[in-house]
């Protein structure tokens, strides 16, 4: 392979991915997507100024949860990657928040009904779990990623759809929820468009979301990115559709 705007495009991707911060290619403009009608962020936000006791799944690397300050005195986050907990304790630890890590969502080391609300963003989670530890009344706000999110990818790089995460939709989470103990308050799933624009963001995005297309290794895909890659120089980028809910239950 010789072409050299494609190898430059490649070696840049290899830049350390560390907590959960695309800004390498998001705030560059290399990666957009599309808005939703609804605001994670401003729904977590009047929500943790309300809470007296809260639990984010899934910091990352704290960088979401930090910007939705000031917490109540008793504010834990939770993380499972391990290389992402350092990172999480430096950014949250001095803002009042403590940083657990943990190994399954179905095990949470916390109190029955220690919390009045769990807020989740693209972390999976046990319903049944969420509940016992929120208080009656309790909320619990999530943002998920549903199971064909950006397809065109796999498609493209000829990788069928992560089985373990293909079904996951916002029809089964409300079963599940209501299943155990909630009150669906709101409810909502959109298809908003995502768009690379260059294959280098594509690969670093790939590198960052192993569970996307699982064991992707740049070497083994060659072919297919070079192919993605002139697509990109002839249109000018490469869309693929993204699928979000959110849900806002209440414990009863």
């Amino acid at each position: 392979m010789n072409d050299k705007t494609f190898l430059s495009y490649l070696k840049h991707a290899d830049k350390p991915f560390s907590g959960w911060d695309f800004s390498f290619i998001d705030d560059t403009g290399r990666m957009k997507s599309d808005l939703l009608s609804w605001s994670y962020g401003s729904m977590a936000l009047s929500l943790i100024q309300d809470s007296k006791s809260m639990l984010d799944m899934g910091t990352g690397g704290g960088e979401f949860l930090s910007k939705l300050g000031p917490f109540p005195s008793s504010a834990y986050a939770t993380e499972c990657y391990l290389p992402n907990v350092p990172v999480a304790k430096e950014r949250l630890t001095p803002l009042g928040v403590q940083v657990v890590q943990i190994d399954d969502d179905e095990d949470l080391p916390f109190e029955s009904g220690q919390f009045d609300l769990v807020i989740n963003k693209h972390e999976s989670y046990s319903a049944q779990e969420v509940r016992r530890i929120l208080s009656k009344g309790g909320l619990f706000l999530t943002q998920q990623v549903g199971g064909h999110d950006c397809e065109e990818i796999n498609e493209k790089l000829g990788v069928p759809l992560n089985e373990e995460f293909k079904d996951w939709n916002l029809e089964k989470a409300l079963k599940e929820i209501e299943k155990h103990d909630f009150k669906v308050l709101k409810s909502r799933e959109e298809c908003p468009t995502q768009r690379f624009y260059d294959i280098g963001a594509l690969v670093y995005y790939l590198k960052a979301i192993p569970w996307q297309a699982p064991g992707f290794e740049v070497d083994q895909y060659t072919d297919e990115l070079y192919a993605i890659h002139k697509m990109i120089e002839e249109k000018g980028y490469f869309d693929v559709t993204q699928y979000r809910f959110m849900i806002l239950a209440e414990a009863i």
